[in-house]
C-alpha cells in the first residue's frame, strides 16, 4: 500500500483494506475516532504503537502523557504539527509493513 492508497483509503466506512494494526489507529484518527484510535494503539505494544499512542495523547492535548509514550518509543516530542506527524507516522508505517512482507 503506498500513501496514497492509504488516503483515497480514508474514502471508506471501515479500514478493511489497511494492512496493519497502526495504519488502522492512524486511520480511525484521520477518521474523526479518537477513542478507537487511542484503544487500538494501547493494544498494540510494539515501538511504532507507542509512537502512535504518544501522537494520539498529543493530539489530545495530554502533554505529560505523551511524552511518557514518546519515551517508551525512544522518541523525544515531535516537534512539527499533529499533521506532519501523522504523515511521518503513516509513512513510517507504511514501510515497515512493506519490510515484513516476505
Amino acid at each position: 500500500m503506498t500513501f496514497n492508497e492509504f488516503l483515497a483509503s480514508l474514502e471508506a466506512s471501515s479500514p478493511d483494506s489497511v494492512p496493519d494494526q497502526v495504519l488502522k489507529a492512524l486511520w480511525w484518527d484521520k477518521k474523526g475516532d479518537w477513542d478507537f484510535a487511542h484503544s487500538i494503539a494501547q493494544s498494540t505494544p510494539t515501538v511504532l504503537g507507542s509512537a502512535v499512542h504518544a501522537y494520539l495523547h498529543r493530539r489530545e492535548g495530554e502533554e505529560w502523557n505523551a511524552r511518557y509514550w514518546y519515551s517508551h518509543a525512544g522518541r523525544p516530542l515531535f516537534a512539527g504539527s499533529l499533521d506532519e506527524e501523522w504523515r511521518t507516522l503513516v509513512e513510517e508505517a507504511l514501510e515497515f509493513y512493506r519490510q515484513d512482507i516476505p
